[in-house]
Order: C-alpha cells, then structure tokens, then sequence
C-alpha cells in the first residue's frame, strides 16, 4: 500500500510538471508581481523616509537631504522628544483611552450582539434596521457636540469612551459569529439543565468566541490609539489630550515648538535647530508601539475578514 501510494503521488507530480504554467498565465504573473512591487515602494518609501529624517540632523532634514538614508546620523530628535513634557501624559491619555474604551467597546457590542444573534428574539429585524440606518446617516458634528454639553461630557475623558460604545460594522461581525458558529442545540441542551442566558452567554458562548472576541478587541484599540477627531471637539485641557492630537498640534497647529514645553535646557538649545528632526521622531514615537504589534496581529485580521464575509 504504501508503495502504491508513492506511485501515484510521482505520477500526479510528474503530470502537474508537465502541465505547469501557460504562456498567458506567465505574463499575468510576472505583470502581478511587478505592479505589488511598485504598489509596496510607494507604500513604504514613506515610511522609511520618516524613520531616516528623524535620525538624521535638522540642518539635513530641513535642506532635504534626505532621501533614502539618514544624513548626518543623530538622535537629538528623539531626545527632544521625551523631554517635551506633554508627549509622556499624551502617552498616558492613550494607553487610559486605549485600554479602557476597548472594554467598554467589548461589552457593549457583546450585550447587543448576543440577543440579536438569537432566532427567538421577537423584534430582532426592527432593531437590525435601527442600527444599521446609523451606518449611514447621523446628527451630524453639531448635534453631536450638543448632547456632549447636556450630558456634561466637554473636557472630560469620558467624552472620548463612552459615545462610540458600539461600532455597528463590529457587532454585526460579532452577531454573525454569534449565530453560525455556535449550534443552537447547545443553548437547548444548556436551557433544559437549568443554564440562564447571562449564565450560557458568560460560560459558554464567550469562551467559544475567542477568535471574534480577539478581532474585535484588536479593530477597537487600533481605533483609540489612532483617534484624535474627538479629543480635538470635547477636550480643552492639555494634560487630557491623546498623543495623536499632541501630534497634531506641535505637526499642524503650530509653526513653531514651544521650547517652555521642554524641560531640559540643553535640549532647548538643540530644538531651535532641529525642529524638523523632532518632529519626525515624534510621528515614529506615536506610531511605534502599533507597528510593533501589527506582525504579531496580522493573522487575527485576516481571520476577521472571514468571520466577517457573510453578514446574512
């Protein structure tokens, strides 16, 4: 038999040798790989010209010098950077909006998603429709900004955590799981031994949804490390503001760096001449800690993209 076996498998091996690629299918590949090719250059040519700027000095920065390579090698950029005071609470400020609006996400679209996943659920469609309308139309920033001053959220961290506790897009995502990949005579057998539905859904439901659960948890903390837009409308003390909007601020807002912002004298001296360095090595040091996790992450993406598909 396993003779036999080896035999076939040369055979197929053979066969699938003699076949192999057509003419066309060549010139397809060879087309495909040359355009990824120029599509992955104009995606991280800016990457690596960030990354080189802020190593460089600011006299080749701001010449442009730099092309490819660093020029004139020098960390006095990212020296500047972690004595600039507000960078470390903009640092705290988004690990506190990361961490705890990432829970509060997970909750809330866990207590939609679970009754909306159940075939029992009398009114289900009604509320399907209610919250798919938000996907695509709302208040608006004004209104939005309203209810934030009657709520008495303005200048409050809560303001950047509680308003966006359900992402639809997600929830459906976890609905969807919710209902194809837990069998419905689980629930049963669990119903006739006595299991309540908070009891099923805590020691049964969430711990065969892991694989959601992860993808999910991994959308809604890309989305608050990322996020400034709100912080930029709500809040208006400084030592509140994410990193992103600090980014923002010393990027966009201002032309030029507030050296009272440092706090070494030394490092003042150096930021008159190497603004442009510092601030490209404040981009890299706000997006630092997610391209570090993006590889190890990958796979959950790719995973949620197939949980995902089929939103029915």
């Amino acid at each position: 038999m396993a003779n036999n076996a080896k035999a076939i498998a040369a055979a197929e091996k053979k066969v699938s040798n003699k076949i192999g690629l057509s003419r066309e299918d060549k010139i397809m590949y060879t087309v495909v790989n040359i355009i990824v090719c120029l599509l992955l250059l104009i995606i991280i040519y800016p990457v690596i010209f960030v990354v080189s700027s802020s190593f460089s000095s600011g006299n080749a920065v701001s010449s442009g010098r730099v092309l490819l390579w660093p020029v004139e090698p020098s960390v006095v950029g990212y020296d500047i950077v972690f004595h600039y005071r507000t960078v470390w609470s903009g640092f705290a400020n988004t690990i506190f909006y990361t961490v705890v609006g990432t829970a509060w996400n997970l909750f809330m679209t866990t207590l939609a998603a679970y009754p909306l996943s159940r075939r029992n659920f009398q009114g289900r469609g009604i509320y399907m429709t209610l919250f798919t309308i938000t996907m695509f139309f709302s208040g608006g920033v004004i209104p939005h900004y309203l209810l934030m001053v009657k709520l008495g959220l303005t200048n409050s961290r809560w303001a950047l955590v509680i308003p966006g506790a359900i992402n639809v897009h997600n929830m459906i995502i976890m609905r969807t799981f919710f209902r194809n990949s837990i069998p419905g005579e689980l629930q049963e057998a669990a119903m006739l031994d006595g299991c309540s539905d908070i009891r099923y859904l805590l020691q049964i439901v969430l711990p065969l949804s892991k694989a959601v659960m992860s993808v999910l948890l991994l959308y809604y903390a890309v989305g608050h490390w990322n996020a400034y837009y709100g912080a930029l409308l709500y809040l208006r003390d400084e030592m509140k503001f994410p990193l992103q909007l600090i980014l923002r601020t010393i990027l966009i807002a201002s032309t030029s760096t507030d050296l009272t912002q440092i706090e070494s004298s030394s490092a003042q001296e150096a930021a008159k001449s190497a603004g442009e360095a510092m601030r490209y090595a404040l981009i890299v040091v706000s997006t630092a800690p997610i391209l570090v996790v993006y590889p190890w992450i990958q796979k959950y993406f790719e995973k949620g993209v197939m949980i995902g598909s089929v939103k029915g």
